[in-house]
């Protein structure tokens, strides 16, 4: 797979200015129809909301699922983005929301965390079962591809005969790497940030559910580490943050996936650092393909707008290879 397929706007060849110009950038959605809610009850006191936009007749098209990465939503820019894109294709979207995102802190008891595939996997069931659709996708986007790669290797041999495809933009498929690489110096601004948007839906999380969480130790939290350390870990039943990360990785199931996937990163991504995708493990799947950029920082990949192209390249790549591998019902 030819890596000539990105060529990236010639004043964002640098992975900070990418991911930032990104991040920040404020993006309009003119061809996306009205969002359709659907709640999914996924486990015993968890519901999740996905933001839907579907076709008059849903079942005669492939639908695509999306996954947002870290304090991110179903209203995310990409999230958005990847649905106009699909829809415009003739796919269905279906943008969901992880536990507590999104707004949705009264919705499940619990927390969420970057392995956690049992969420998606409830969501396709009842899609496949209840809806009858017959060709899905799923596409994750940084703590989502993990999530993503997490569900087709948890699957494994066991793997629905709907799901044609998976797609990990920027994935952080080995967590300790990944937190590693994020307490860099060079990456404080974005550590920063997760960090500040976890501990206010935490406070979010005690106004819904009162007293299910001590938050006593909060305010002390300056990194994602301490975080998981203090909440994340303990809540889900690991040892501590790096029996967390190591448990969760979706490195640890690479060799089971059995779906038609791609990987796609940058080498210049702050904090996903490429020699992840070196595991051996993920070289011997014949189901899994790798795309390396050199540029595109993390989750970003704009080209530059051209005529018919808002410059989005990520998003265009995954709608693309959904529509390689999940063939349109007549």
């Amino acid at each position: 797979m030819s890596i000539s397929d990105y060529t990236p706007h010639p004043r964002l060849k640098h992975g900070h200015w990418m991911t930032l110009f990104t991040w920040g950038r404020v993006r309009h959605f003119p061809q996306l129809p009205p969002a359709v809610p659907r709640y999914f009850d996924v486990a015993r006191n968890a519901r999740v909301l996905a933001h839907c936009y579907w076709h008059s007749q849903p079942r005669a098209h492939a639908t695509i699922i999306g996954l947002h990465g870290l304090e991110g939503s179903s209203q995310a820019h990409y999230m958005k983005g990847l649905a106009e894109k699909a829809y415009a294709a003739g796919l269905n979207a279906v943008m969901l929301n992880q536990r507590n995102c999104g707004g949705t802190e009264a919705l499940s008891e619990g927390l969420y965390h970057s392995g956690l595939s049992d969420d998606p996997r409830a969501v396709i069931a009842e899609l496949t079962q209840l809806d009858q659709l017959p060709s899905i996708g799923v596409a994750g986007y940084s703590l989502g591809g993990n999530v993503a790669l997490r569900l087709a290797g948890d699957y494994g041999p066991d793997t629905p005969p709907e799901l044609r495809a998976v797609v990990a933009i920027s994935p952080t498929m080995d967590l300790g790497l990944c937190v590693e690489a994020l307490e860099r110096k060079s990456n404080l601004i974005y550590e920063w940030n997760f960090v500040r948007n976890l501990k206010s839906r935490m406070r979010r999380k005690d106004q819904a559910w009162p007293g299910r969480f001590d938050l006593g130790p909060l305010d002390s939290v300056r990194t994602v580490r301490e975080f998981d350390e203090l909440f994340t870990a303990p809540h889900h039943g690991f040892r501590d943050a790096d029996d967390y990360y190591y448990r969760a990785s979706s490195l640890r199931v690479i060799d089971q996936v059995r779906v038609p996937t791609l990987i796609v990163s940058a080498k210049d991504d702050p904090f996903v650092p490429p020699e992840q995708f070196d595991d051996p493990e993920v070289a011997a799947n014949p189901h899994i393909a790798v795309q390396v950029t050199p540029y595109g920082g993390h989750c970003g990949y704009y080209a530059g707008a051209t005529p018919g192209f808002d410059g989005y390249w990520a998003e265009r790549r995954i709608v693309e290879f959904a529509r390689e591998h999940c063939q349109s019902v007549a």
